[in-house]
């Protein structure tokens, strides 16, 4: 007679729980991410325009420059102006409209948390300007461009993108968060071509006026660019003023989003 081994019995219970929150934040950044890559809008905005201002003005006498390569003085520029392109641009347009057609809203009711949200539009952003910073180097360094500064200035550079991408981001929530989708959208572009014009991303500010100049100098983006062109184009030491003008920012942005920010 041969025995029967007993087998366990199979449990099909339902074990219902959320994912762990670092697989929900990865998975949403993903999404993110894809989104931003698949948007022509925004690639336009964050790889094409900053690429075309880098060549046309690196390989054509239209600005005064001073001094040196041309390339030398603009790549820290344009690559802030990349930032606030992905940080501020476009993440402000993006949320404002996943705002007004509910697309927030119903996130909120998934077992993603708005910590998970915002850390992984955060993560979304900061991968798009690897992309951004991996193609402008490049470009620019096909153009002649010879950075100045060791290691110490290559850490203080990626310092102040990190606080600009704070900045920005802050900033573009905050207006996200308070207007209407279509006000987001010309508020954000209208930004854009000031900051452009007036931050220090394509000329010298010292052109302007003392009081003017003071007040420009103040700006998030003429802190990221006259930063990083301080140490990658005049191979100067590391400033903490261009750290303390993006800190404010990105602190006082993060504030005021926190308080006003409504996600429906």
């Amino acid at each position: 007679m041969t025995e029967t081994t007993a087998r366990p019995a199979l449990d099909f219970t339902p074990a219902p729980g959320a994912a762990p929150m670092a697989r929900m934040v990865a998975a949403q950044a993903g999404m993110e991410l894809r989104i931003m890559l698949r948007n022509g809008e925004q690639l336009l905005l964050t790889m094409v325009i900053p690429v075309l201002l880098l060549v046309g003005f690196s390989t054509v006498d239209v600005v005064e420059l001073g001094d040196g390569p041309r390339v030398d003085f603009l790549t820290p520029g344009v690559l802030a102006l990349a930032v606030m392109s992905t940080a501020f641009t476009g993440q402000a347009i993006g949320t404002g409209f996943e705002r007004r057609y509910g697309v927030l809203k119903r996130l909120g009711a998934t077992p993603l948390s708005r910590f998970g949200l915002l850390a992984a539009k955060t993560l979304a952003v900061l991968a798009v300007e690897a992309i951004q910073i991996a193609v402008l180097c490049s470009v620019a360094l096909a153009l002649g461009w010879d950075p100045q500064g060791g290691p110490a200035a290559f850490g203080y550079a990626v310092l102040l993108v990190l606080l600009g991408t704070a900045a920005f981001s802050s900033l573009a929530l905050l207006m996200a968060g308070t207007l209407r989708a279509e006000a987001t959208l010309a508020a954000a572009n209208l930004v854009y071509v000031v900051l452009l014009g007036l931050g220090g991303v394509l000329f010298d500010t010292g052109r302007f006026p003392g009081a003017a100049q003071t007040a420009v100098e103040a700006l998030p983006i003429t802190a990221l660019a006259g930063g990083l062109r301080a140490v990658l184009a005049d191979g100067a030491a590391p400033s903490l003023l261009p750290v303390a003008v993006l800190a404010v920012w990105a602190a006082a942005g993060a504030a005021l989003a926190a308080r006003f920010f409504r996600w429906e």
